[in-house]
């Protein structure tokens, strides 16, 4: 059993219109809001069996930038943050393509990545109609397999959906 979590970056800002899209740094609700999402994974029941063995993000700077925040905050050493480049842009097969090349020895992975890619993928996994992953969402799903290399759309069973706005 390996578990996925896919996180879609936190809110970015739109102040300097003259940065490339890649460049776009988080605003300051979405700095606000990494803590709370960190904060609510923590305290969820189970969270201790949940924790993240692997994070690998798009490598633009709000994904990164969103994927170094909750590191910090889940005392995952940042130094250890993966990235790959076709998650920006991605479709869900680069998604899938990405989660298929997880080190085995990893029972769980966070893909930290973009919309309409993440939400699409993460439908795709669990046949959920998940209608838009906000920024910052985190989604949770249990895969029934035990090597990352034997995933396939359609094959994750939603756990957790969670996002900053959600009522608790």
């Amino acid at each position: 059993m390996k578990t996925l979590f896919l996180l879609r970056h936190a809110k970015s800002s739109w102040d300097n219109p003259d940065l490339k899209d890649f460049e776009r740094p988080l605003s300051d609700r979405g700095l606000a809001d990494v803590p709370v999402m960190a904060e609510r994974f923590m305290s969820r029941q189970g969270a201790i069996e949940s924790r993240v063995d692997c994070i690998i993000c798009s490598p633009a700077v709000r994904t990164k930038t969103t994927a170094k925040l909750l590191a910090e905050q889940l005392a995952y050493p940042q130094d250890e943050i993966g990235s790959n480049p076709e998650l920006y842009f991605a479709g869900s097969n680069m998604f899938l393509k990405a989660a298929s090349l997880v080190d085995e020895t990893n029972n769980s992975a966070m893909l930290v990545g973009h919309n309409p890619a993440i939400t699409e993928f993460a439908n795709a996994m669990t046949g959920e109609s998940i209608e838009n992953i906000p920024t910052c969402g985190l989604v949770e799903m249990q895969l029934a397999i035990d090597n990352w290399s034997d995933i396939e759309l359609g094959s994750g069973t939603l756990v957790e959906f969670d996002y900053p706005k959600k009522k608790k």
